[in-house]
């Protein structure tokens, strides 16, 4: 549906989460994010590999297929372009060159990340090729959650729901879980229409739980009496320490429900954020706790200076993270101390801060990639389009 048709109807619709809502963005700040978006596509055509078609190729060793998928998402959600594209076309063919038997996505490491990034991107590019790649990656992704049924190695492994790791996945070979893989996977089985009464999302739900901070929520001994109501990044630091939590935020000392202080780890923005929306995704309704609980973290921590408890460190990743989970829940504006907050427009002014003359983005802190710029230039396309639907 074009915008002209969101803004006549004034609603979103998307289940039991569909609220009646304005666009989120006033006019000159969709006029400008229209030409951040053109600038940004054309500087990230001029960065594909001519030699293999993908994004960020190194010289030696494997490549993240990602990134390159990261791009091909930001581009492909302009109404005016798609898989008949020059640029797409051989991005596309970079991808599906990277099919593995098992049905992932990668040249030999990372093969959830890779798979789940890969998975949005092929859902928007309307070829055969692209069209058969999906299921086999959709049965991938779910074959490595942490569940009854999950592979680990090619065998069928188990654990039941008491196990912290239940319902996650990481990196790949049945790795310790974590809050971000969970948050790619969901976007690409999302993406690709999986239903949100798939058992991927009700087992995902699980471990959404045991991240989020609040004592009524999570049955993990880490998040006792605590009420953030934010979400950290594990279960466990290690695939050996499963239950013991883990934020790259660190700790806090908070007042717990019964009145005590104690040390607790710290809710953060990306994790929160990913967590609030992947809830969206499962199509809880938007009462349940869960939901209410990060919602009021988000409106008690809403900033697009930093990425709230790490500062600039994964800054971009925040940014198209907030961007995806506000435009899910479907409202205009978020309410704040200071009061109602236009998140879009909001979201605009910070990128135009960022934007480069020559269309890319410039990077403000290097850990998890983010002094490559191609990555944070997807990044902040991808937060962009989100920003104007």
């Amino acid at each position: 549906m074009n915008r002209l048709a969101l803004v006549t109807l004034g609603i979103v619709i998307a289940g039991n989460m569909a609220p009646a809502a304005a666009m989120a963005i006033d006019e000159a700040h969709y006029q400008q994010a229209r030409e951040m978006i053109k600038d940004s596509i054309a500087w990230l055509r001029t960065q594909q590999d001519p030699k293999t078609g993908g994004w960020s190729i190194p010289d030696e060793g494997p490549s993240i297929p990602a990134i390159t998928g990261l791009v091909l998402t930001g581009m492909l959600d302009e109404p005016d372009i798609d898989a008949s594209d020059p640029t797409v076309q051989r991005g596309t063919a970079y991808l599906l060159g990277n099919r593995q038997p098992d049905g992932s996505i990668s040249d030999r490491i990372l093969p959830t990340y890779n798979t789940s990034i890969c998975l949005s991107a092929l859902a928007r590019i309307n070829t055969p090729e692209a069209a058969a790649a999906i299921g086999p990656a959709q049965a991938y992704l779910k074959g490595q959650q942490w569940a009854e049924d999950s592979v680990n190695n090619g065998e069928t492994s188990s654990v039941d729901r008491s196990h912290p790791f239940y319902g996650g996945i990481g990196y790949g070979s049945h790795g310790r879980p974590d809050g971000s893989n969970l948050n790619f996977m969901l976007q690409g089985l999302h993406d690709s229409g999986l239903d949100c009464d798939d058992e991927a999302f009700q087992r995902a739900v699980v471990f959404l739980e045991r991240i989020q901070m609040h004592g009524k929520i999570n049955d993990m001994p880490y998040a006792s009496g605590s009420q953030q109501g934010g979400f950290i990044y594990a279960t466990g630091p290690e695939s050996d320490q499963a239950g013991e939590g883990e934020s790259k935020a660190g700790m806090m000392e908070e007042t717990l429900s019964d009145g005590t202080v104690a040390s607790r780890l710290r809710a953060y923005g990306s994790m929160t954020y990913a967590g609030f929306k992947s809830y969206i995704y499962a199509d809880l309704d938007r009462d349940d706790p869960r939901v209410r609980h990060a919602l009021r973290w988000i409106e008690q921590n809403y900033t697009l200076e930093e990425n709230p408890g790490v500062g600039d460190q994964g800054m971009y990743y925040y940014l198209v993270t907030f961007s995806r989970a506000l435009d899910a829940w479907g409202t205009s504006t978020i309410s704040t101390a200071e009061g109602e907050r236009d998140w879009a427009n909001d979201l605009v002014d910070r990128l135009a801060e960022l934007q480069q003359d020559d269309g890319s983005f410039r990077s403000v802190h290097n850990r998890w990639k983010e002094n490559d710029p191609v990555l944070i230039t997807a990044y902040a396309l991808i937060a962009l389009q989100h920003a104007i639907d």
